[in-house]
């Protein structure tokens, strides 16, 4: 009998990397983790690093364990990540320069510099991207801020995912649903915008027109198929690249691409990603005051969304706890969070001050202070007032999008690692008053594949994927219990919400 072909997806993320082979078999795909790896951005003096030599050194182990239990059967592998970061190389394909974090300050303040050489209104109506100081475009023009020559050096740019896939094949291409992070990026599948890149003195022989998800690649390097056994026969496929493009591919949603669709999502991780999926851009004041983003999806769609704190203010607490002396595991600090009074305290999840804190919980505590609330005497009472306040801020962030469409959605679907805390589950299905539909938590990885299986022709289109998706994911359905209390606490604190 003739054994099941591999897609192997390879998943970086802020925190940590992971090259999972994916078997399809028949009606199923099942997931396995080859090669699981850390990652972390390293401070240098005064600047915020990834050591994305590291990662691809993890990333050759990871292909290599495939191929020792899989050996010919790999048909295609793609490579996805964050976004806004990036590599730049100089004409002999070398390196120009660190990969910054996105997270480095020297963007503190270069948005508002940029301002001044264009306005933020042209920005948007050239690109229809949110705000953030982290956009790859305040990064790239910090170093004109610096008068760094790192930007007259180099001779292409490649996004984390677009460099891995140049590691892979030697092929150089902007991937389109991670180059939309960009704020360069013209919406609706334009080109980059020649407009912003004159005016930021940033040079537009950097960029190439954006592939599609599905773009094969061809075979790998010759050097690493000896490295690592890989069989000419499997091919380098660019995925939704973008981890959230990815994820909301996966969504187990009737329809695709739809004008007017009955769902969101939330892409729930470090970061919480909440929006629509539409065949068309929104460009309108609106939009742009209330700072949402039109970013990339498959197939050219758009994803209206908006960026959300995440789970980052809980994961840093847990690291500021285990410092102390409490190794709390995430089952054990929902459990804490579970038996703690509800609604006893709140944080706005979107303040700089958690951004980068040195310390989370201080920053928790201290916000909670500054606001006049009673201090929480519990560990348990902070990892509530976290999620809760992030709850909150999916309710405010639904009732902007519903006013961006012009009319109410039914069903919220959560996707990603905190489809795995069914306290913050319920309580966005509370909070927004909505049915909220949990899982997959792979989302990311199963987008990967997905994008793979589509180029190879296993599927026939996205809502044929999708309906499959329905069909075999693990979802938890939550229905709201108790609305009312989450209208009487957002009337309360609504003011105090940036």
């Amino acid at each position: 009998m003739d054994q099941p072909d591999i897609a192997l997806a390879i998943d970086l993320g802020a925190s940590g990397g992971r090259v999972i082979a994916a078997e399809l078999r028949g009606d199923m795909i099942q997931l396995k983790d080859v090669h699981r790896f850390e990652n972390a951005p390293l401070s240098v003096g005064n600047r915020l690093l990834w050591n994305l030599l590291s990662l691809w050194k993890e990333v050759e182990i990871g292909i290599g364990k495939a191929v020792e239990e899989h050996r010919d059967r790999i048909v295609s592998l793609g490579v996805d990540t964050w976004g806004v970061d990036y590599v730049l190389l100089d004409r002999n394909d070398d390196l120009v320069g660190p990969s910054f974090c996105y997270r480095d300050p020297r963007t503190r303040g270069v948005m508002d510099k940029a301002f001044q050489k264009i306005s933020r209104q042209e920005i948007f109506q050239e690109t229809g991207i949110q705000f953030m100081e982290i956009n790859t475009l305040y990064q790239l023009y910090s170093m004109r801020v610096e008068n760094s020559p790192i930007l007259d050096i180099a001779d292409r740019f490649l996004m984390i995912p677009d460099f891995f896939h140049w590691m892979l094949t030697g092929e150089k291409v902007n991937e389109f649903t991670n180059a939309s992070t960009t704020q360069i990026l013209q919406p609706g599948g334009g080109g980059w915008s020649s407009k912003i890149l004159e005016r930021l003195g940033i040079p537009e022989k950097l960029f190439r027109t954006p592939v599609q998800p599905g773009c094969s690649l061809g075979s790998v390097r010759t050097q690493l198929r000896n490295l690592t056994g890989l069989s000419q026969r499997a091919k380098t496929i660019v995925p939704a690249t973008h981890d959230t493009g990815a994820a909301v591919l996966a969504v187990p949603a009737k329809g695709f691409s739809e004008s007017k669709p009955n769902w969101c999502y939330i892409s729930s991780g470090t970061w919480s990603l909440m929006g629509v999926e539409l065949s068309e851009p929104r460009l309108n004041n609106k939009c742009s005051e209330l700072n949402f983003t039109n970013e990339g999806g498959a197939n050219g769609t758009v994803r209206l969304l908006k960026n959300i704190a995440g789970l980052w203010p809980l994961q840093q607490c847990r690291a500021s706890w285990q410092r102390r002396g409490k190794p709390y595991d995430w089952t054990t600090l929902a459990t804490l969070a579970t038996e703690s009074k509800p609604h006893a305290h709140w944080i706005d999840i979107q303040n700089p001050a958690f951004v980068a804190p040195e310390d989370m919980l201080d920053a928790v505590l201290g916000y909670i202070k500054q606001t006049g609330q009673p201090t929480p005497n519990t560990d348990g009472a902070i990892a509530r007032a976290i999620l809760e306040s992030l709850a909150m801020r999916y309710r405010i962030c639904l009732g902007m999008l519903e006013d961006l469409l012009g009319y109410q959605l039914e069903t919220i679907h959560i996707v990603g690692g905190g489809v795995r805390n069914q306290l913050l589950c319920q309580m966005t299905a509370d909070a927004c008053n909505r049915t909220v539909v949990a899982g997959p938590v792979e989302a990311t990885a199963l987008g990967n594949v997905i994008s793979q299986m589509l180029a190879l022709g296993r599927f026939k289109n996205v809502g044929e994927a999708r309906a499959w998706m329905l069909q075999t994911s693990s979802i938890d359905v939550y229905e709201p219990k108790f609305p009312q209390a989450w209208d009487d606490i957002h009337s309360k604190i609504s003011s105090h919400l940036s």
